[in-house]
Protein backbone atom coordinates (compact mmCIF):
# COMPACT_ATOMS: atom_id res chain seq x y z
CA UNK A 1 0.00 0.00 0.00
CA UNK A 2 0.94 3.11 -0.87
CA UNK A 3 1.23 6.28 1.79
CA UNK A 4 1.49 9.40 0.86
CA UNK A 5 3.16 12.72 3.08
CA UNK A 6 2.65 15.73 3.77
CA UNK A 7 6.18 17.24 5.62
CA UNK A 8 5.51 20.80 7.41
CA UNK A 9 8.18 22.87 7.73
CA UNK A 10 7.55 26.81 7.68
CA UNK A 11 3.89 26.57 7.35
CA UNK A 12 4.14 24.77 4.08
CA UNK A 13 4.16 20.96 2.27
CA UNK A 14 8.08 20.14 1.86
CA UNK A 15 9.90 17.64 1.01
CA UNK A 16 13.75 17.45 1.32
CA UNK A 17 16.82 15.61 0.51
CA UNK A 18 18.51 13.79 3.47
CA UNK A 19 16.41 15.73 5.47
CA UNK A 20 18.82 18.64 5.06
CA UNK A 21 17.93 20.55 2.01
CA UNK A 22 14.72 21.49 0.42
CA UNK A 23 13.93 20.41 -3.48
CA UNK A 24 10.32 21.99 -3.78
CA UNK A 25 7.29 23.31 -1.34
CA UNK A 26 3.74 23.61 -1.56
CA UNK A 27 2.49 26.43 -0.03
CA UNK A 28 -1.55 25.04 -0.78
CA UNK A 29 -1.13 22.07 2.10
CA UNK A 30 -5.04 21.33 2.42
CA UNK A 31 -5.01 21.22 -1.21
CA UNK A 32 -2.91 18.11 -0.76
CA UNK A 33 -5.65 16.56 1.20
CA UNK A 34 -8.21 17.15 -2.29
CA UNK A 35 -5.27 15.03 -4.30
CA UNK A 36 -4.42 12.37 -1.92
CA UNK A 37 -8.36 11.81 -0.77
CA UNK A 38 -8.23 8.57 -2.52
CA UNK A 39 -5.69 6.93 -0.50
CA UNK A 40 -6.41 5.46 2.77
CA UNK A 41 -3.97 6.49 5.22
CA UNK A 42 -1.35 9.74 5.23
CA UNK A 43 1.67 10.85 7.45
CA UNK A 44 1.87 13.98 8.48
CA UNK A 45 5.13 15.11 9.58
CA UNK A 46 6.00 18.04 11.90
CA UNK A 47 9.39 18.70 10.45
CA UNK A 48 10.19 21.73 12.80
CA UNK A 49 9.15 20.24 15.86
CA UNK A 50 11.45 17.06 15.16
CA UNK A 51 14.18 19.42 14.82
CA UNK A 52 13.26 21.56 17.67
CA UNK A 53 12.63 24.56 15.40
CA UNK A 54 9.65 25.56 16.46
CA UNK A 55 5.93 23.69 15.38
CA UNK A 56 3.31 23.57 13.14
CA UNK A 57 0.94 22.08 15.42
CA UNK A 58 -1.94 24.58 14.68
CA UNK A 59 -1.67 23.29 10.96
CA UNK A 60 -0.81 19.30 11.92
CA UNK A 61 -4.30 19.61 14.37
CA UNK A 62 -6.26 20.93 11.47
CA UNK A 63 -4.65 18.35 8.63
CA UNK A 64 -5.53 15.52 10.54
CA UNK A 65 -9.36 16.76 11.61
CA UNK A 66 -10.08 17.33 8.09
CA UNK A 67 -8.56 14.46 6.51
CA UNK A 68 -10.64 12.25 8.98
CA UNK A 69 -13.82 14.42 8.67
CA UNK A 70 -14.18 15.24 5.07
CA UNK A 71 -11.94 12.74 3.32
CA UNK A 72 -12.05 9.82 5.57
CA UNK A 73 -8.60 8.92 6.02
CA UNK A 74 -6.99 7.41 8.49
CA UNK A 75 -3.36 9.76 9.88
CA UNK A 76 -0.89 9.18 11.41
CA UNK A 77 0.98 11.96 12.69
CA UNK A 78 4.34 12.72 13.46
CA UNK A 79 7.45 14.76 14.57
CA UNK A 80 8.64 16.14 17.29
CA UNK A 81 5.87 14.19 19.82
CA UNK A 82 7.67 13.82 23.10
CA UNK A 83 5.41 13.89 25.83
CA UNK A 84 1.97 11.70 26.28
CA UNK A 85 0.04 15.00 26.25
CA UNK A 86 0.98 15.68 22.97
CA UNK A 87 -0.29 12.31 21.57
CA UNK A 88 -3.02 12.35 23.69
CA UNK A 89 -4.17 15.70 21.98
CA UNK A 90 -3.70 14.44 18.40
CA UNK A 91 -5.77 10.93 19.13
CA UNK A 92 -8.81 12.91 20.54
CA UNK A 93 -8.39 15.58 17.48
CA UNK A 94 -8.29 12.25 15.05
CA UNK A 95 -5.19 10.94 14.55
CA UNK A 96 -5.68 6.90 14.34
CA UNK A 97 -1.62 6.62 15.14
CA UNK A 98 0.90 8.56 16.70
CA UNK A 99 4.96 8.54 15.42
CA UNK A 100 6.80 8.92 17.96
CA UNK A 101 10.70 8.52 16.91
CA UNK A 102 13.26 10.65 19.24
CA UNK A 103 11.73 10.65 22.60
CA UNK A 104 11.96 6.30 21.92
CA UNK A 105 15.01 7.04 23.21
CA UNK A 106 16.77 8.88 26.27
CA UNK A 107 20.89 8.98 26.38
CA UNK A 108 20.91 6.41 23.39
CA UNK A 109 18.68 3.72 25.04
CA UNK A 110 15.37 2.43 24.77
CA UNK A 111 12.80 5.02 27.04
CA UNK A 112 10.93 2.03 28.50
CA UNK A 113 9.18 4.25 31.18
CA UNK A 114 7.96 7.00 28.54
CA UNK A 115 6.94 4.21 25.59
CA UNK A 116 5.35 1.88 28.99
CA UNK A 117 3.23 5.09 29.71
CA UNK A 118 2.53 6.13 26.23
CA UNK A 119 1.08 2.54 25.53
CA UNK A 120 -1.19 2.18 28.17
CA UNK A 121 -2.49 6.03 28.26
CA UNK A 122 -3.56 6.20 24.19
CA UNK A 123 -3.13 1.91 23.68
CA UNK A 124 -0.10 0.92 21.69
CA UNK A 125 -2.24 0.10 18.84
CA UNK A 126 -2.02 3.66 18.37
CA UNK A 127 1.79 3.71 18.78
CA UNK A 128 4.15 3.78 15.65
CA UNK A 129 7.62 3.91 16.47
CA UNK A 130 9.71 5.25 14.00
CA UNK A 131 13.11 3.83 13.29
CA UNK A 132 14.98 6.20 11.06
CA UNK A 133 18.41 5.05 10.12
CA UNK A 134 21.79 7.10 8.42
CA UNK A 135 24.60 4.80 7.68
CA UNK A 136 23.09 2.02 9.00
CA UNK A 137 22.50 3.63 12.55
CA UNK A 138 19.80 4.95 14.26
CA UNK A 139 19.02 8.75 13.45
CA UNK A 140 17.02 10.76 15.99
CA UNK A 141 16.28 14.86 16.65
CA UNK A 142 15.28 15.27 13.11
CA UNK A 143 17.84 13.31 11.68
CA UNK A 144 20.74 15.63 13.39
CA UNK A 145 21.90 13.22 16.01
CA UNK A 146 23.32 9.16 15.50
CA UNK A 147 22.85 7.04 17.93
CA UNK A 148 24.79 3.06 18.36
CA UNK A 149 22.40 0.91 17.76
CA UNK A 150 20.71 -0.86 14.61
CA UNK A 151 17.03 -1.29 14.30
CA UNK A 152 17.17 -4.74 13.80
CA UNK A 153 18.90 -5.08 17.20
CA UNK A 154 16.23 -3.09 18.74
CA UNK A 155 13.02 -4.34 17.10
CA UNK A 156 12.41 -6.77 19.95
CA UNK A 157 12.85 -5.03 22.79
CA UNK A 158 10.51 -2.35 21.43
CA UNK A 159 7.60 -4.51 19.76
CA UNK A 160 5.95 -4.44 23.20
CA UNK A 161 5.10 -1.03 23.41
CA UNK A 162 3.67 -0.13 19.61
CA UNK A 163 1.39 -1.32 17.15
CA UNK A 164 3.83 -0.92 13.98
CA UNK A 165 7.32 0.75 13.06
CA UNK A 166 7.86 3.15 10.40
CA UNK A 167 11.94 2.56 8.99
CA UNK A 168 13.03 5.46 6.81
CA UNK A 169 16.35 4.87 4.84
CA UNK A 170 18.02 8.70 5.43
CA UNK A 171 20.80 7.99 3.22
CA UNK A 172 18.41 7.57 0.32
CA UNK A 173 15.70 10.11 1.57
CA UNK A 174 14.23 12.51 -1.04
CA UNK A 175 16.46 11.07 -3.93
CA UNK A 176 14.40 8.99 -5.56
CA UNK A 177 17.38 7.10 -6.16
CA UNK A 178 15.53 4.25 -5.60
CA UNK A 179 14.50 1.60 -2.73
CA UNK A 180 17.10 -0.43 -0.92
CA UNK A 181 15.32 -3.61 -0.63
CA UNK A 182 18.14 -5.95 1.03
CA UNK A 183 17.75 -3.21 3.60
CA UNK A 184 13.99 -3.57 3.70
CA UNK A 185 14.13 -7.36 3.71
CA UNK A 186 16.43 -7.54 7.00
CA UNK A 187 13.65 -5.40 9.01
CA UNK A 188 11.38 -7.20 7.57
CA UNK A 189 13.25 -10.46 9.28
CA UNK A 190 14.23 -8.59 12.62
CA UNK A 191 9.99 -8.62 13.52
CA UNK A 192 6.64 -9.65 13.23
CA UNK A 193 5.44 -6.15 13.47
CA UNK A 194 3.80 -4.41 10.46
CA UNK A 195 6.49 -2.31 8.76
CA UNK A 196 5.95 1.11 6.86
CA UNK A 197 9.14 1.47 4.53
CA UNK A 198 10.59 5.40 3.50
CA UNK A 199 13.24 6.14 2.07
CA UNK A 200 14.47 6.47 -1.96
CA UNK A 201 11.17 4.90 -3.34
CA UNK A 202 10.71 5.91 -7.08
CA UNK A 203 8.44 3.51 -8.82
CA UNK A 204 4.69 1.32 -8.74
CA UNK A 205 7.39 -2.00 -8.91
CA UNK A 206 9.42 -0.97 -5.60
CA UNK A 207 5.76 -0.69 -3.90
CA UNK A 208 4.85 -3.48 -5.11
CA UNK A 209 7.89 -5.58 -3.84
CA UNK A 210 7.55 -4.00 -0.66
CA UNK A 211 4.11 -5.41 -0.47
CA UNK A 212 5.60 -8.81 -1.69
CA UNK A 213 7.47 -8.22 1.87
CA UNK A 214 4.75 -7.22 3.71
CA UNK A 215 5.57 -3.70 4.28
CA UNK A 216 3.59 -0.20 2.93
CA UNK A 217 5.70 2.02 1.26
CA UNK A 218 5.22 5.86 2.59
CA UNK A 219 6.35 7.88 -0.09
CA UNK A 220 6.84 11.40 -0.65
CA UNK A 221 9.19 12.78 -3.38
CA UNK A 222 8.03 10.64 -6.25
CA UNK A 223 4.50 11.23 -5.13
CA UNK A 224 4.63 15.08 -5.36
CA UNK A 225 7.08 15.21 -8.46
CA UNK A 226 4.16 12.74 -10.13
CA UNK A 227 6.30 9.44 -10.88
CA UNK A 228 4.38 7.14 -10.27
CA UNK A 229 1.69 7.19 -12.84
Amino acid sequence: MLIPCIDLQNGQAVQLVHGRKRELAVADVFGLLERFKEYAWLHVIDLDAAMRKGDNNALAEELCKRAKSKYKMKVRVGGGIRTVARAQRLVKLGAAQVIVGSAAFTDGKIDSRFLRGLAKTISKKRVVIALDTWRGKITVQGWRKTLSLQPQDVMARLAPFCEAFLCTDVDREGTMGGANMKWFESLREATKHPVVAAGGIKTRREIQALEKLGMDAAVGMAVYKNRLR
